[in-house]
């Protein structure tokens, strides 16, 4: 297959922003009276969306029941206030992010972020670690109906750049991102250092586990010279 885009997870995959994160989720349970929670166990937290994030560092733990909806609803507004000032203050790009941006450039294929992150968090993140300039499209976690991992973001991705989904293929670091991938029939490349609720991303059915991103061009020059070979292209 001759590809022509990468779609790219945002938290975890191309900015460590569990600081950031971690400090609003804290700063919302101190205001509800709540004891702060380790920064490791909120990592664990990130991947379902917002709202989960939520529930979960309501609870304290990963396996969150139901909150109360009154006390989900102040939880929710006091996150929001403190992220949106912490959003991208102490988040860092993980090294080999931008350098294989580049490189996918190079070879011509078009980039789209594709994240469970709402957009009002989405673009200043993306703005303030100086990201948002090798993207094509963006689709955060409120821009369709659902969220990853269903595949309905990676259609709709794949509909702004104006490519099939079988042109595609996903870079992430989570069972969220496999899922979403492997159910819109996308390869998916995953990275092991973002947040995979605390499992192991062995684990995971994927194509390939890549060290950085720059590694996503070695496997796409393989992938090429290798249907190249066979005669397909």
């Amino acid at each position: 297959m001759n590809y022509k885009a990468a779609l790219i997870d945002l938290d975890g995959t191309l900015v460590d922003s569990i600081p950031d994160l971690a400090m609003a989720a804290n700063a919302m349970r101190s205001e509800l009276g709540m004891d702060e929670l380790p920064l490791d166990l909120l990592s664990h937290f990130v991947g379902k969306g917002m709202d989960n994030l939520i529930k979960r560092s309501l609870a304290g733990q990963l396996d969150a029941t139901e909150p109360d909806a009154d006390l989900f609803e102040q939880a929710k507004q006091a996150f929001k206030r403190h992220y949106h000032q912490l959003n991208g203050m102490h988040s860092q790009v993980y090294p080999g992010v931008v350098a294989g941006l580049q490189r996918l450039q190079a070879m011509g294929i078009q980039l789209a972020v594709v994240t469970n992150k709402p957009h009002e968090f989405t673009m200043p993140l993306l703005e303030r670690t100086d990201l948002y300039k090798y993207f094509d499209v963006v689709v955060s976690g409120d821009t369709c109906s659902e969220k990853k991992p269903h595949p309905l973001p990676l259609f709709y991705a794949c509909q702004e750049l104006d490519i099939h989904e079988s042109e595609a293929f996903f870079i992430g670091d989570s069972l969220n991102d496999a899922q979403a991938a492997q159910a819109a029939h996308m390869p998916v490349l995953i990275l092991p250092y973002g947040y995979n609720e605390g499992r192991p991303v062995e684990d995971l059915q994927v194509n390939a586990i890549i060290d950085t991103i720059v590694e996503a061009s070695d496997w796409l020059n393989k992938q090429q010279n290798q249907e190249t070979e066979s005669g397909l292209i």
